[in-house]
């Protein structure tokens, strides 16, 4: 029986392998784009960067060390240089869709980090199986760009697995829409009319801010912003400020604010203020064909009307007055009721007398004007609704 060779008794020792079979190794040296791995086999295993991760630009000093021990699938037994390639990710990637296969059947809900940003939606990797969430599924409002997820952590559902075709597909919308309709639901339970609640401006348009109270989104009109005159929405409030609001009305899910609160209502002191004979001082804030509304305060305005302007004929307010000018005038008339009162400037001309008193003289002038404020102030109230 003849001897064997040193050479042969070490081929002999050395284990087979084959393309496909998962061994274990230990890795030997690490550089930056790859690993040498001892497989027990006359060759090492090589290991390179694409074949360790689908993320782009890993650097493997960073994150594997020598004499780690690796399991690894057999790529090729020999590259054509002798080499055995080695593959970390897809054997991951096989136990990877066996994980993903049981969160689908599941709907466990999943959390990876944002990978890439693409046109049409985000890529997310979980155990070395890239996951796609389509722009749509992403959250339940449009979103026009995505950058703002690049690197985050998010959650989501496995919506739709095809393992032959390679496409797994993740939805996040899904439990954004669950969570705000339980965030909803307990809303409803502990508000009503009334209540005052802290929300965050999430949109402003001209006719209003949106509100977040906390999963439901409350409409402050532009009616309710103040007592007084709001022209533009979008220069008194920014999206992402803080605001204690007044729940106005719930009429189901939707929710009616207001800034107009009790304690700081004008009208509360006003017939003190503004009572007949007193001498006022406002300015003009806008004027029709019959006569100039003035601003006395933040939610409350005077009808003057064309007739109590001055002494002498008027043709229309806009021949005397402007926009922003002071008037001082006296009052004629005040309703609580209505929230109305006038105002004349010739009383404050016309002398008073025995034989004719200001008031006295003033009646067929105040009958006039009381007919004109009701229609013009009706006009205004029917134009600022529209």
């Amino acid at each position: 029986m003849s001897e064997l060779t040193f050479e042969q008794m070490l081929e002999e020792s050395l284990k087979t392998i084959h393309t496909g079979e998962v061994i274990e190794g230990t890795v030997i040296d690490v550089k930056p784009d790859e690993a040498i791995l001892n497989i027990g086999y006359k060759s090492d295993g090589i290991l390179t960067r694409n074949e360790y991760t689908n993320e782009p630009n890993v650097d493997l000093t960073t994150i594997i060390n020598s004499g780690d021990k690796m399991e690894v699938k057999v790529l090729k037994v020999n590259d054509g240089e002798g080499q055995v390639l080695l593959t970390y990710k897809r054997l991951a990637a096989d136990r990877g869709n066996k994980r993903i296969e049981e969160a689908f059947n599941s709907k466990e809900v999943l959390t990876a980090k944002v990978s890439q940003v693409l046109d049409g939606g985000l890529s997310v990797v979980v155990d070395e199986v890239r996951i796609f969430i389509p722009a749509s599924l992403v959250s339940d409002v449009y979103e026009k760009d995505l950058s703002k997820y690049a690197g985050q952590e998010i959650e989501f559902v496995i919506s739709e697995y095809n393992p032959k075709r390679r496409r797994y597909i993740g939805d996040r919308k899904q439990l954004i829409v669950a969570k705000k309709a339980e965030m909803q639901k307990e809303l409803f339970e502990r508000i009503s009319a009334g209540d005052i609640v802290e929300g965050t401006v999430k949109n402003v348009t001209d006719f209003g801010a949106f509100i977040d109270l906390g999963g439901v989104d409350g409409l402050l009109h532009i009616s309710e912003m103040s007592w007084g005159r709001v022209e533009n929405p979008k220069k008194v409030f920014k999206v992402g400020e803080t605001l204690k609001v007044l729940i106005k009305d719930i009429d189901g899910n939707k929710v009616a604010l207001s800034l107009k609160f009790d304690d700081s209502n004008p009208w509360k002191n006003a017939s003190t203020k503004y009572a007949v004979g007193n001498e006022v001082t406002g300015r003009v804030a806008r004027m029709t064909d019959f006569g100039a509304f003035v601003e006395l305060e933040p939610g409350i305005d005077a009808l003057l009307h064309v007739s109590q302007i001055a002494k002498e004929h008027i043709e229309k307010p806009s021949d005397v007055l402007s926009v922003g000018q002071e008037v001082t005038a006296k009052v004629v008339d005040f309703n609580e009721e209505g929230k109305k009162i006038s105002l004349s400037v010739k009383a404050l001309l016309v002398p008073e007398t025995k034989e004719a008193p200001v008031e006295t003289v003033a009646e067929d002038d105040a009958d006039v004007v009381s007919v004109d404020i009701d229609a013009v102030i009706a006009k205004q109230e029917a134009e600022d609704a529209e």
